[in-house]
């Protein structure tokens, strides 16, 4: 047997040790070493469309959403989005522990595991070692420094084609976990041949082990049919092979691997001297995509090609089963479903359909819906061109929408979240994740209509708005949202509100910049003139749309008008761009 059976005390991390005795540093310690030197660390990618909307029915909350949401796009949004490579890797004297994994008695930072194993050192050690951030800090900065003239240990010798394979598990209940993190590791095994067996390790009992992980790897990889093991940790190995992820170790690697990461990360970011302080874990990995879970998203797509899946909707509300997940009703979501009923919507349960049919089901999707849940990894296998829409709370907008980013850039759809209210007896009353967990969602009866305004026009409706305010959220949602021909269309239809105000007539421009279309740009920009004359930067922005559409005329007569209704303005422009002297 490749694995021995352990005492259960040996599942005990002891993670009050000093940082250089608890943690592997893969480019020098013994037991670890990868099958080949990887083509490349990290590259950039195209970011996917995330969007986030305040949908409370109250005031006050829907203020702090705004706030939150505003924060993150300017502090945590990178401009490209970041795949980060992962390579197969043996390691020598292996211990599996809880949801962890050693060599030679050190613990390995890798992937989403590497980053909730540091936290929890902290937690660990905050109390007994006021400077635990300091110290731990201090290791992983001297691994980086140390490991500038050193290469990943490559292996040396010939290896047994039985060897095992084995995949740490955060558990065996979440299908998010599962899906993104467990699940994905098999891929650095293609091209290899491998005839080994294939062991997942989980640290849950038994019975919370669910069927849905046996029904993924069953249908996803198999070639590995009848080798493939879920057993419960610890267990230990003389030798196994398993996935190294760089992302989750890449506060250890030589910095040089890391160089122009930056040029693409939020200014407060840039800023930050100690970029790798393994704080920014978080940040880093909502923009990051693993090259596991992209080739998952590959091998997924390959398994239905070719295939006809009739019975499957393509806009749907996705329901959950609560015989097999928690149970989190929302508030609201029988009305919500009478009004998607109304435009072909069928109501769906992940947990009752085959792992093909689930990923079918997203890959033809035009709109999927639901409430917040780990359901949700499944928008790993969507359409580019799908809207995947989340309706959650300012909760889950804090804790948990992060989380899915890497999924919606792995499949480019457009992931967009509605941020409601809490199922509470007091829903101004933020509930306490800690204590409470995640609290449930619940749609007001406006919600609902903010949410359904959103879904029948990318379907290609318009509906008919009564005020500013309300064509206007429409509108800026479905621009943020990347339709920016379905704002235009809403803002046409409601051409009479429109003409009448400067921001929905500024937003009907920028609505037309986003399409390229400088000439109706420019119309749009003259009627916000005519709507506040009062604004010289539209002056400014007609002049550089008509030196764009090469209309000199227009371009001298707003700067006549910059000239006599704002001189100063006047002056500053022209001296700073010459050509506008030649125009006029």
């Amino acid at each position: 047997m490749w694995q021995k059976e352990v005492d259960p005390l040996r599942n005990k991390i002891e993670l009050q040790l000093p940082p250089d005795a608890l943690f592997l540093n893969p480019w020098a310690d013994p037991g670890f070493s990868v099958l080949w030197q990887p083509e490349f660390i990290w590259r950039p990618m195209p970011r996917a469309v995330i969007e986030g909307f305040a949908a409370s029915a109250h005031e006050e909350i829907n203020r702090k959403i705004t706030s939150f949401l505003s924060v993150t796009k300017k502090q945590k949004v990178f401009r490209e989005a970041l795949e980060f490579n992962a390579v197969p890797a043996l390691l020598e004297q292996a211990s599996f522990r809880k949801s962890y994994v050693m060599a030679s008695d050190r613990l390995l930072l890798s992937g989403a595991a590497g980053t909730r194993l540091i936290n929890r050192y902290r937690w660990e050690n905050e109390d007994a070692d006021p400077a635990v951030d300091i110290t731990l800090e201090a290791f992983l900065a001297g691994c980086r420094e140390a490991n500038e003239a050193r290469q990943l240990p490559v292996i040396s010798d010939v290896l047994d084609p039985e060897m095992p394979f084995a995949v740490e598990c955060r558990n065996t209940f979440n299908f998010y976990h599962f899906l993104t993190e467990a699940l994905p590791q098999l891929t650095v095994l293609d091209g290899l041949a491998f005839q080994g067996d294939i062991y997942f390790h989980f640290p849950n009992s038994e019975e919370k082990h669910r069927p849905f992980t046996e029904a993924f790897v069953e249908a996803l990889f198999p070639e590995y049919a009848g080798r493939v093991f879920f057993e419960r940790a610890p267990k230990e190995y003389a030798r196994v092979l398993t996935a190294y992820d760089f992302n989750g170790g890449h506060a250890q690697m030589p910095e040089k691997m890391l160089d122009g990461i930056m040029s693409f990360a939020p200014p407060g970011l840039v800023e930050d001297e100690d970029w790798l302080n393994t704080r920014h874990n978080a940040t880093l990995a909502m923009n990051s995509v693993s090259s596991m879970l992209l080739a998952l998203r590959s091998r997924a797509l390959a398994a239905i090609e070719g295939e006809e899946f009739p019975h499957l909707p393509k806009r749907f509300f996705v329901g959950r089963d609560s015989r097999q997940s928690r149970e989190r009703h929302m508030a609201g979501e029988d009305l919500l479903f009478e009004h998607l009923s109304l435009f072909g919507f069928e109501y769906v349960v992940f947990e009752n359909l085959h792992p093909i049919e689930q990923i079918a089901l997203m890959a033809r999707a035009e709109v999927m819906i639901s409430y917040h849940g780990a359901g949700f990894a499944n928008m790993l296998f969507a359409d580019p061109g799908a809207y995947v829409i989340e309706i959650g709370t300012l909760q889950t907008a804090q804790f948990r929408w992060g989380d899915f980013w890497p999924l919606a850039h792995a499949s480019q759809c457009r992931y967009i979240n509605f941020f409601a209210d809490f199922n509470t007896e007091d829903p101004l009353s933020e509930p306490h994740f800690s204590k409470d967990g995640i609290v449930p969602v619940a749609l007001s009866e406006r919600a609902v209509a903010q949410i359904m305004a959103f879904v029948v026009s990318v379907l290609g409706h318009v509906p008919e708005l009564k005020s500013v305010d309300a064509v206007g959220r429409l509108a800026r949602e479905l621009l943020q949202a990347g339709a920016a021909d379905r704002a235009v269309a809403v803002l046409e239809k409601h051409a009479k509100l429109v003409i009448e105000d400067v921001e929905l007539c500024l937003l009907q421009a920028d609505c037309h910049k986003e399409l390229d279309e400088p000439k109706s740009e420019l119309v749009a920009l003259d009627k916000a003139f005519k709507a506040d004359t009062a604004r010289w930067r539209t002056l400014i922005r007609i002049i550089w749309c008509a030196n764009r559409v090469e209309r000199p005329q227009v371009i001298r007569w707003a700067l006549s008008r910059l000239k006599s209704d704002f001189p100063e303005r006047h002056d500053a422009f022209v001296k700073n761009h010459e050509w506008v002297r030649y125009v006029a």
